[in-house]
């Protein structure tokens, strides 16, 4: 049985999307997206966002792409 594959990640829709470090990360586990940075000019393609930590309110600025690898993060808050 083929295993069914993950649903792709737009950029454009991780605005308000909750993630779980697989590790935590400063004492923090659960994360929001705060912010899809924008680029400069704007037919760019967007790299970065901004995570919120729920717990702290701490925010860190990482490329959008991280957020596929399983090995880091988890979609939802498990």
């Amino acid at each position: 049985m083929p295993s069914k594959p993950s649903n792709p990640i737009h950029p454009k829709k991780l605005l308000l999307t909750k993630w779980t470090a697989v590790q935590p990360i400063n004492k923090q586990k659960h994360f929001l997206v705060s912010k899809v940075i924008l680029p400069e000019p704007p037919n760019e393609k967007i790299e970065f966002i901004e995570l919120e930590a729920v717990f702290s309110k701490k925010t860190q600025i990482i490329p959008w792409r991280d957020l596929v690898n399983p090995a880091v993060w988890i979609q939802g808050w498990q």
